[in-house]
């Protein structure tokens, strides 16, 4: 019953591929100039709803993502920036730029979480 619905899903398919065929060489030779003019406004229309929903969609994680790697990338050479200067230039001269008292590192605390490594999984459940 499964093979007949394929069978009949594959020919009605493929019916609709040749109609359209049929139409788009009926159309190329009736008016050539109309046809190409009609390609050429789909794919203009096309592409300005295009470029309408890239910019008017929200922003993506992609450029979340994009946004936090640059800002990383910056604060990285800054810090590759001090450590590359020679150990007389770091005096800093100013009045308040002396009187700060350097940030501290929050501490990153790890845990292990110990793990039934040994037993088998059960593929039953699955």
């Amino acid at each position: 019953m499964a093979i007949l619905k394929i069978r009949k899903s594959v020919l009605l398919i493929g019916a609709l591929i040749l109609l359209a065929g049929i139409g788009i060489i009926g159309q190329l030779v009736k008016n050539p100039a109309g046809f190409f003019q009609q390609i050429a406004l789909m794919v203009l229309f096309g592409l300005v709803i295009f470029f309408l929903f890239r910019r008017f969609t929200g922003s993506s994680p992609n450029k979340k993502e994009q946004r936090l790697f640059l800002k990383a990338a910056r604060e990285s050479k800054k810090r590759n920036a001090h450590k590359n200067e020679p150990p007389g230039r770091n005096v800093i001269q100013g009045s308040l730029a002396s009187w700060r008292k350097p940030k501290k590192k929050a501490n990153v605390h790890l845990t292990v979480i110990e793990g039934k490594k040994g037993k088998k999984k059960n593929r039953a459940s699955l």
